[in-house]
């Protein structure tokens, strides 16, 4: 019997020739990533446990994203924490405000993060990097602690589930985000608890790494250990010229084992809608129903790269947001910000009346730059929407791509980007 290509990730990094669903191994590092609200809980734990060195200052990541640029006093201290750590340990790859992004859109940019590799990140959509045809997954500050300390993690080897996505006949406006929240309406939010989710399949080959990276950022909304995409010439059109160092490509065999292999046609999806308060709850937006909004988020790891810039400016462009309704855009990084500048994307969107942010997570998190009221409704293109994610808990979060999302800033309700034609 054959491997995935988790398996044989994670088999190359724990030095065995074959490993098995449920095996307990000790792998090898390649990057380890943290945050400024779980890199602080870290680095106390890294000191508590007398580590006086980090395995590699090449290897780990420090991205202060979450709170940035501080909202107030103790977002300012656990920023502090970050900074002193990496100018203590030399930390080479620590971004700050003016180089830095939403840190899932930044270490693909940036090519720290590559086929191949076996990522830890304090951070739970660390999955994003699975786009790659990396093993990357979000762990306990415990476990960044011990593994920026030792350069290694334990796991357990997840069983695989293959979807395979059919046909490249996709319908207007359907993107990635589309496809992933369709499969997560279909398996439910632990449909794939603690497995590895490998999309594959004609539509997959069809995709932009832009939306592969947004699939793999959501698996683990579906339970998921890590979401994974075999690379092929788009992967590695995208990872030459960036890579900082050597890589190597895997594939799953022919006859590798899977839980699951679940069979879904492109053109039975429409742009999608979750409603709150799960990213199961997905549904086409023609059937969204009259639902008034009073914010749109465009941005975050999951949809704040170019290309879903490039979707909501051309639906913006000459139109104005709803005067009901605060748009706001955040794109990913400082460089796609550069770039939408270039292609007078700002213009745009700084003419429909929105408001456009430095890179950050804020509001995807109800940390800032847009928290919800009680009562408000938000349509946003991240990827969460459980009960106060974006502020009070009698607030509403509903998700979708970037299309449907300004689209239905310039209607003040859910609307089909077709609407606004």
């Amino acid at each position: 019997m054959g491997m995935t290509i988790t398996e044989k990730i994670l088999a190359a990094h724990a030095g065995e020739e074959k490993v098995t669903p449920g095996q307990f191994i000790n792998a090898r590092l390649d990057v380890v990533l943290g945050n400024d609200v779980t890199g602080p809980v870290a680095i106390n734990e890294f000191n508590k446990l007398g580590f006086q060195e980090v395995f590699d200052r090449d290897r780990i990541m420090l991205v202060p994203d979450h709170f940035t640029p501080n909202k107030d006093i103790k977002s300012a201290e656990l920023s502090k924490t970050l900074r002193e750590f990496a100018q203590n340990h030399e930390i080479t790859n620590y971004f700050e405000i003016g180089r830095m992004g939403v840190e899932h859109c930044l270490l693909p940019e940036a090519g720290l993060v590559l086929p191949g590799d076996v990522i830890i990140g304090a951070d739970s959509h660390t999955c994003t990097y699975g786009a790659l045809g990396a093993f990357a997954t979000g762990v306990g500050s415990t476990d960044m602690a011990a593994g920026m300390a030792t350069g290694e993690a334990w796991f357990k080897v997840p069983s695989s589930i293959k979807f395979v996505f059919k046909g490249t006949d996709f319908n207007p406006w359907v993107s990635g985000k589309d496809l992933i929240l369709y499969a997560i309406g279909q398996i439910g939010v632990d449909g794939a608890l603690y497995q590895a989710m490998e999309f594959t399949g004609d539509g997959i080959s069809a995709l932009s790494m832009d939306s592969r990276f947004s699939m793999c950022n959501m698996a683990i909304e579906a339970g998921g250990k890590n979401g994974i995409i075999a690379p092929d010439e788009t992967t590695l059109a995208y990872v030459r010229g960036r890579a900082t160092r050597e890589f190597k490509v895997y594939q799953s065999d022919s006859d590798a084992e899977y839980t699951q292999v679940l069979e879904y046609q492109v053109k039975d999806i429409q742009p999608q809608v979750a409603f709150p308060h799960l990213p199961e709850n997905a549904r086409n937006v023609t059937d969204a129903g009259e639902v008034w909004l009073n914010q749109v988020v465009i941005g975050s790891c999951t949809n704040g790269r170019l290309e879903d810039l490039r979707a909501a400016a051309s639906l913006l462009e000459g139109k104005k947001v709803h005067p009901e309704v605060r748009c706001i855009v955040i794109p990913g990084t400082q460089e796609i910000y550069r770039q939408a500048m270039k292609e007078g994307l700002i213009d745009i969107f700084i003419d429909a009346q929105a408001a456009v942010s430095t890179p950050t997570c804020g509001p995807c998190l109800g940390g800032h730059m847009g928290i919800l009221a009680k009562g408000e409704r938000a349509l946003a293109t991240t990827n969460r929407n459980f009960v106060g994610r974006m502020g009070h808990p009698e607030s509403e979060v509903y998700l979708s791509n970037p299309a449907v999302a300004a689209a239905s800033a310039i209607m003040g309700r859910i609307a089909h980007p077709q609407e606004v034609m």
